[in-house]
C-alpha cells in the first residue's frame, strides 16, 4: 500500500519529470519555451526599483528517495528533505531576510521548526558587508557552500562531523572583497542551542575565512584557495560539534569542463570528542550546459576511539561511531533551470571500522535520488 506522503512524493516527481522532459525533448523553437519556463522564478520578485531596491520571496523546496543496503541492516524511506519560505529585501545600503524552516512530512501544525536567516546587513561600501543577528555561517568545502548548490544530495561526512550543522547563528559579522584577489569572512556568534535569536544558554564561537583567487595556469583555467579557521568556547548547551578548534583548507579548480574540489581538515577534540583529521577529493565533468557528472572520495580518521560519526541515511542504521570512515560516491545532476530546479541521482559505498567494537561498525551501499529547488 502507498502511503499518503509517498503518494504525494511520487506526483511531485512525475509532474516535475513531466516539465524536465519537456523542455530535454521539445521542437527546435524551444529556447522561447524555456526562456518562459525559466521566468515562472520571476513570480518571486514582487518588488524591484532602478535605485536597485527591491522585496522578493525567498525558499527552497528539497526531497529525496533513499534506499540503503548494509551488512548491518537495510533502510528506505521518501521525505521532503528541506522546506523554508520567507522573504528578501534592499532598502538604500541595508538588507533584510527572515525566512522559516518547515517540516512537510508531519501536520501542518507542528510543521515549523525554527527560524534560519534573520537578518540585517548593512553594505558599508560597494566591497564590504557588515551582518547582524542570525545568519549562515559556513566552513570547510560543503560547509559553506549553500545546500541550493551542492553537486551531490547531501553534504560530504567531512563537513557533517566537524561543521556546525545547524548552519545558523545568532551574532554579527564582516565580509569583504579586497582588489588584489582576497576576500575574507569573519564574525562571532552565540553557540546557543536555541533555534531563534537566543545568546543565553551557551557560549560563543569565532570564525574566520578567507580565500584567494588563483592565476591561470597550465592546470587550471579557474581557481580558488580557502582557509577556514575555528574557535569554539564549547559548551555541554551548544549547538555546535565538540571542538574547541577547526582548520579547514579547500580549493576548487577548473579547467575547461572538468574541475576538481579538495578539502582537508582538522579539528581539536573537547568534551569527549577526539581529536579529528579528514579529507574529501570531489571531480567533476560538465558534459552539457545542463548534465554534470561528480565523483567522490572521503576520509575520517580520528585519534581516539568513537570519534567519527556516520552519515546521513546510513546512520539510521548504525546509530554507534567509529574511529576510520571511508567513502565512494559518483552520481549526475541534471540542471533544468541552472541550480534553481535540478534533478539529482548518486551511489556511495561507505565503511566504517570501529577499535572498540561497540556498535559503530558499518559496510554499505545506498542509492538517492533527489529534487531541489529554490526561488
Amino acid at each position: 500500500m502507498i502511503s499518503k506522503k509517498n503518494l504525494l512524493t511520487l506526483s511531485v516527481i512525475g509532474a516535475l519529470s513531466s516539465v524536465s522532459a519537456l523542455n530535454a525533448y521539445a521542437a527546435p523553437s524551444n529556447q522561447s519555451s524555456d526562456t518562459s519556463f525559466n521566468d515562472a522564478w520571476k513570480m518571486a520578485e514582487l518588488y524591484q526599483n532602478e535605485q536597485g531596491d527591491y522585496f522578493k520571496l525567498s525558499g527552497r523546496l528539497q526531497l529525496d528517495s533513499t534506499w540503503v543496503d548494509a551488512e548491518q541492516g537495510e533502510f528506505n524511506d521518501t521525505e521532503w528533505r528541506r522546506f523554508r519560505f520567507g522573504f528578501k529585501a534592499k532598502k538604500g545600503e541595508f538588507k533584510f531576510a527572515l525566512e522559516g524552516d518547515f517540516n512537510l512530512n508531519t501536520s501542518l501544525d507542528d510543521s515549523y521548526r525554527r527560524l534560519t536567516d534573520a537578518n540585517v546587513a548593512w553594505a558599508l561600501n560597494k566591497n564590504t558587508e557588515l551582518k547582524f543577528l542570525k545568519q549562515s555561517t559556513g566552513f570547510t568545502l560543503d560547509g559553506k557552500t549553500s545546500s541550493n548548490r551542492l553537486l551531490t544530495p547531501q553534504r560530504n561526512n567531512l563537513s557533517n562531523n566537524l561543521w556546525f550543522t545547524a548552519e545558523y547563528f545568532t551574532g554579527v559579522s564582516v565580509k569583504s572583497s579586497l582588489s588584489n584577489g582576497w576576500k575574507y569572512k569573519t564574525g562571532v556568534f552565540s553557540s546557543d542551542g536555541s533555534d531563534e535569536l537566543s545568546v543565553k544558554e551557551a557560549s560563543y564561537f569565532a570564525l574566520l575565512s578567507t580565500s584567494k583567487k588563483l592565476e591561470k595556469n597550465a592546470l587550471w583555467e579557474q581557481g580558488e584557495l580557502g582557509i577556514d579557521y575555528v574557535y569554539n568556547d564549547t559548551h555541554e548547551h551548544g549547538n555546535t560539534r565538540k571542538f574547541s578548534q577547526i582548520v579547514s583548507v579547500s580549493s576548487k579548480l577548473k579547467q575547461q569542463a572538468w574541475g576538481l574540489d579538495t578539502d582537508i581538515s582538522w579539528g581539536k577534540g573537547d568534551l569527549g570528542q577526539s581529536n579529528l583529521f579528514g579529507m574529501v577529493l570531489m571531480p567533476t565533468l560538465q558534459q552539457t550546459e545542463k548534465l554534470i557528472w561528480v565523483a567522490r572520495y572521503t576520509y575520517l580518521n580520528s585519534k581516539d576511539n568513537n570519534g567519527v560519526r556516520l552519515g546521513r541515511y546510513d546512520r539510521d542504521i548504525v546509530s554507534g561511531r567509529g574511529d576510520q570512515y571511508q567513502e565512494v560516491y559518483g552520481g549526475m545532476n541534471y540542471l533544468v533551470n541552472g541550480h534553481k530546479l535540478k534533478f539529482q541521482a548518486g551511489v556511495h559505498y561507505a565503511k566504517m571500522q570501529d577499535s572498540a567494537n561497540d556498535g559503530g561498525e558499518y559496510a554499505g551501499w545506498g542509492l538517492t535520488l533527489a529534487m531541489r529547488s529554490f526561488w
